[in-house]
């Protein structure tokens, strides 16, 4: 082995060092190092998947094979009942994310600036966040019924709470020195929060903003499995009742495929949004 392929190890002063060989081909890093880590798994389960079908270790009527579910998939897009699922399901999501992120935001804010107000909502807060989307539906059905509001408020109730939680604890971690700096420098209260407590707290609150949308994307999944005749969790549904297996994966599929998406358009903006903090660091 040639000289230029060793490199010593570091020793304690008075020991030999013992060369090791130096990594002809070293591993990548950054996102492309990401993107490789991220592919072995799920390909190993398409490959099972695949063999399990091919051989019949499952019956075929319970696990459709994975070229079944494409030429689904691609019959579905075809005949545009897949893209009608997927618009009355995106505008409900984004109508509750909406009404949510608006209602968390506020309710964040006001239980971060002010004690007070921490003192007497968040107990009463904690406790509804408690209640899972899915307690409310029983209630929430005789009061509004079945149609679109109840989907609205339930979507709603899932994206506030980790925005509003987030949101608090945000400003609570503002640190104490920034306070007292622009105190020195007699910042108004607007100014106060404008250039210090916001920006310090933005990356918490962004990162509730994600929750907020990924909560409100289950929750509309959950509650158009149990109340709704349209939409993605009615394909699924449907799907099953019908013991169309194929239907039920290839709604599954883009169910997943679609909550990723959204989540890494949010990562994108975050990356935006935060910009100026890896710059000043």
């Amino acid at each position: 082995m040639s000289s230029d392929l060793m490199i010593p190890i570091a020793t304690v002063p008075g020991e030999s060092a013992v060369p090791r060989p130096a990594r002809a081909f070293p591993w990548p890093k950054g996102p492309l190092r990401d993107w490789l880590l991220a592919w072995p798994l799920p390909l190993v389960l398409l490959a099972a998947w695949a063999l399990a079908a091919h051989f019949e270790w499952v019956a075929p009527q319970v696990l459709p094979a994975p070229e079944a579910v494409l030429v689904t998939l691609k019959e579905s897009l075809l005949s545009g009942e897949l893209w009608a699922n997927l618009q009355i399901s995106l505008l409900r999501v984004l109508a509750g994310f909406a009404i949510g992120l608006a209602g968390g935001l506020a309710l964040g804010v006001a239980m971060g600036l002010s004690p007070t107000v921490k003192d007497y909502v968040y107990p009463s807060f904690n406790v509804f966040a408690q209640v899972p989307v899915l307690g409310w539906l029983p209630l929430l059905m005789l009061l509004v019924g079945i149609d679109e509001a109840l989907k609205v408020i339930l979507i709603s109730k899932a994206a506030l709470v980790p925005i509003a939680l987030n949101t608090c604890k945000g400003i609570h971690g503002v640190p104490t020195r920034h306070i007292e700096v622009a105190r020195v420098l007699k910042f108004t209260r607007w100014q106060m929060l404008s250039r210090v407590v916001f920006p310090a707290a933005l990356a918490p609150i962004w990162n509730g903003v994600r929750y907020g949308l990924t909560h409100a994307w289950l929750a509309l999944v959950v509650v158009e499995l149990l109340a709704s005749s349209e939409g993605l969790g009615f394909m699924i549904v449907y799907g099953r009742q019908l013991f169309q297996l194929d239907v039920v994966l290839a709604a599954v599929a883009v169910v997943g495929a679609v909550g990723y998406a959204l989540d890494k358009l949010l990562a994108l903006v975050e990356r935006r949004l935060l910009a100026w903090r890896r710059e000043a660091f």
